[in-house]
């Protein structure tokens, strides 16, 4: 019972016992598992049962927990100290792979967390063009900056609230909230106010309201309506971004975005996260601009060690082939069982990232993945959690496949997954 006796102990001192939402296990009910240690596609929780990892530290475990070359950079930087307060090579060399993997981005700043890095990229947008208004997306989940908690996704639709209490109505005023995928909506809202929209933020590929994917049409549009009406096109790649493709999502739609956020993979599981684009609009952050931002730990030379070897590990010959074959097996065997079992069931992937729906078809957009059978969901969780399949705790979140997944493990993972829908009729 250590996990059970650690839950009560957590509650004591903190919030719901946990220190980010979805830990809870409110969504999905029971105890929340208390990791110990990872490795490899595995972790191992306080009592000693091992599970096969599909959330990934969600997501940025790609090469798998604590592979050695990770383990190795994080130690040979911590040996030189922790934080300088000052810069470092380490930085540059993390810009310069940036810059280089994702053409969109001439000049990237790094941060700490991807709240930081969408606030300090909608902060710049709205100081570079002189306007007010942002487009969000209802479902995009896009960090917990006050102007972004109106119809969000991930913990907060794990919770059943579609905002957030403590944010003041002025802060949220200047959000417009369209529908995912809505081509019309957007080409509406453009007409009536495009001279006042500041920028539209968006996820490429969603995966806080589960994993749902952008079609062509819908981002192509938004692309085009930004550059006619001189707003700012930011694609949040905090998630998808390295997960999904070596470009990230935009190298998959061949769109250019204005400013990118990205976050997860870049630190190897560490905080880094990180804002850039367009050199014209970075020149707006201080010390050259108006446009305020800062970061005590910002480009913290260790969390840097590890992003830039991951990013470095994820470049190998047929890495991303690799991942995206694993994930579409995956996908694919749980589809295949569900239908064996006469389950209304589907799955999706991209990339290294993958959405489970217990409806007919796979959702388009924050509407049609709220009609999906939650409480199937929630039975299947714990049925593959006994099993020693660790699923993300709710069903409303994206799951993770890293390099480390291979064969056998995708069919152990099935072959749980046979027993658990035997018993869901």
């Amino acid at each position: 019972m250590r996990n059970t006796e650690l839950f009560e102990r957590a509650q004591i001192t903190t919030p719901g016992g946990v220190n980010s939402p979805v830990r809870a296990f409110r969504s999905v009910g029971g105890t929340p598992r208390f990791i110990t240690r990872a490795e490899g596609p595995y972790f191992w929780d306080a009592e000693q049962k091992r599970y096969i990892d599909y959330i990934g530290s969600w997501g940025p475990a790609i090469v798998g927990h604590a592979h050695p070359d990770v383990v190795k950079a994080v130690q040979a930087a911590a040996a030189l100290g922790l934080s300088f307060g000052a810069p470092t090579e380490g930085e540059i060399l993390m810009a310069e792979e940036i810059c280089k993997l994702v053409p969109s981005i001439e000049q990237v700043r790094l941060v700490s967390s991807g709240t930081e890095a969408t606030m300090s990229a909608l902060r710049l947008a709205r100081g570079a063009t002189g306007r007010d208004k942002i487009i969000k997306f209802e479902g995009c989940y896009h960090g917990h900056a006050d102007a972004l908690l109106v119809k969000a996704g991930s913990g907060l639709l794990t919770l059943g609230n579609p905002s957030s209490s403590g944010v003041p109505a002025d802060f949220t005023k200047h959000t417009l909230v369209l529908d995912y995928n809505n081509t019309q909506q957007l080409e509406d809202t453009f007409k009536a106010m495009g001279d006042q929209i500041a920028c539209v933020i968006v996820e490429p590929v969603a995966g806080n309201m589960n994993l749902i994917k952008a079609t062509p049409e819908f981002l192509q549009t938004m692309r085009r309506l930004c550059t006619e009406h001189g707003a700012v096109l930011i694609f949040d790649e905090v998630m998808c971004g390295f997960r999904v493709a070596l470009g990230g999502a935009q190298s998959l739609y061949n769109i250019k975005p204005d400013l990118t956020a990205l976050g997860k993979v870049i630190g190897g599981g560490l905080p880094v996260a990180a804002f850039g684009g367009r050199a014209d609009l970075m020149a707006h952050m201080a010390p050259l601009g108006g446009v305020y931002q800062a970061g005590t730990l910002s480009g913290n030379p260790v969390a840097v060690a590890a992003g830039l070897t991951t990013l470095k590990l994820i470049q190998s010959a047929g890495f991303y082939d690799n991942l995206t074959a694993q994930t579409a097996k995956l996908a694919q065997g749980l589809t295949a069982i569900a239908q064996q079992a006469n389950m209304d069931f589907c799955a999706d992937s991209i990339g290294g990232m993958f959405g489970l729906y217990f409806s007919k078809e796979v959702p388009t957009s924050y509407t049609a993945v709220m009609q999906s059978n939650k409480e199937q969901f929630n039975r299947l969780f714990h049925l593959m959690l006994d099993g020693g399949v660790y699923l993300a705790p709710s069903a409303f979140e994206a799951g993770f496949v890293s390099a480390q997944h291979d064969d056998a493990i995708i069919n152990a993972t099935l072959e749980v997954a046979r027993h658990a829908f035997a018993q869901l009729n």
